[in-house]
């Protein structure tokens, strides 16, 4: 089995700290986020995983052999592969097509999830949703009596459905997903400037595939700021419910107070500070005379008399005395 991960895309939501690092590769208490997806994924299946292809910009050699890295860490081959214009999702999926051989998996990068599930290779497909309040800003699918997906429909302002899919998909038969999304570029099949991957779904579909909704505990996102630091809160707490280690023994503290979960890489030096609940911070930083929650501190950072909530700082940052929520990228000081 194969998994095309699609991640080209510029993060501009998520600036300035995707500047310099693609979004799936910002650390979420010490993890990349492509590499948390890329191990619930193949935690999810008995089946080996052969292949992972990377469709990524060009984001230079030093990402690109991270990527390769984290294929390798879960016995897999990596490959990488190229979307120069963001022209949409299936054009993303398309770009990996000599990898859509056999069964596959498709998962955007910008999404994790929490679920107890193991995948089932005997659908034609399985489609993840999650079940929301609001679906207006997403795509959905409709089922029928008997559960399987019967049409698909993108961001619609009247109510059809409140099973919004989260960007991973499973499909038994990978090459006849790549046939119908030729057909769709074949025949110019845009929407708003971009060729959709479920227009190929529903052309499956309509042929005669099955296609089942997987569900989801719970549903990650990373789009902007906010939802990224919300997201990081849930996965401390899973991991602190694992019993997993997150704070390192080359850390540092004095008179200080630490309210779990946080994440605490090594050679941090935290003094005269209360830091929790809900804290990650990367190694060589050190902080000092603060109150600090609910946010993310990436590396070789100074921070003094601040007080941060909802925020999410860069590496190398050097700052004092700031309001209470900051998003701040590498390299920012104040005097």
């Amino acid at each position: 089995m194969n998994i095309i991960i699609p991640m080209a895309g510029m993060g501009k939501r998520m600036r300035p700290h995707t500047l310099k690092t693609p979004k799936p590769l910002l650390p979420i208490a010490g993890k990349p986020i492509a590499h948390r997806l890329v191990e619930s994924l193949a935690e999810s299946t008995a089946e080996r995983i052969d292949e992972i292809a990377f469709v990524i910009g060009r984001f230079g050699k030093e990402i690109e052999e991270s990527l390769l890295s984290i294929a390798q860490k879960v016995g897999a081959q990596g490959k990488i592969y190229y979307q120069d214009e963001p022209l949409g999702t299936a054009h993303a999926v398309h770009c990996a097509r000599e990898s859509m051989n056999g069964p596959i998996i498709i998962a955007f990068a910008d999404t994790l999830f929490k679920a107890d599930f193991k995948l089932d290779t005997e659908q034609d497909g399985i489609i993840w949703v999650k079940q929301i309040e609001d679906p207006s800003a997403f795509g959905v699918v409709l089922l029928d009596k008997d559960g399987y997906i019967k049409s698909y429909h993108e961001k619609s302002k009247a109510f059809i459905s409140d099973l919004a899919m989260i960007g991973i998909y499973y499909f038994k038969d990978g090459p006849r997903l790549k046939n119908e999304i030729e057909w769709l570029l074949q025949n110019d099949q845009i929407k708003s400037g971009e060729y959709q991957l479920p227009d190929a779904f529903e052309r499956m579909t309509n042929s005669g595939y099955q296609f089942k909704t997987g569900k989801v505990d719970e549903w990650l996102d990373f789009g902007n700021k906010d939802v990224t630091v919300s997201s990081h809160a849930r996965i401390l707490t899973f991991e602190s419910e694992k019993n997993i280690n997150l704070i390192s023994d080359q850390a540092t503290f004095e008179n200080s107070t630490l309210i779990h979960p946080v994440y605490i890489e090594d050679r941090v030096q935290i003094k005269n500070s209360v830091v929790g609940p809900f804290v990650s911070i990367s190694e060589n930083t050190r902080i000092e005379n603060s109150v600090i929650r609910n946010s993310i501190i990436y590396g070789n950072s100074q921070l003094n008399r601040l007080v941060l909530n909802n925020s999410m700082i860069g590496n190398f940052v050097n700052i004092a005395d700031k309001p209470q929520e900051l998003s701040i990228g590498d390299y920012s000081k104040n005097n």
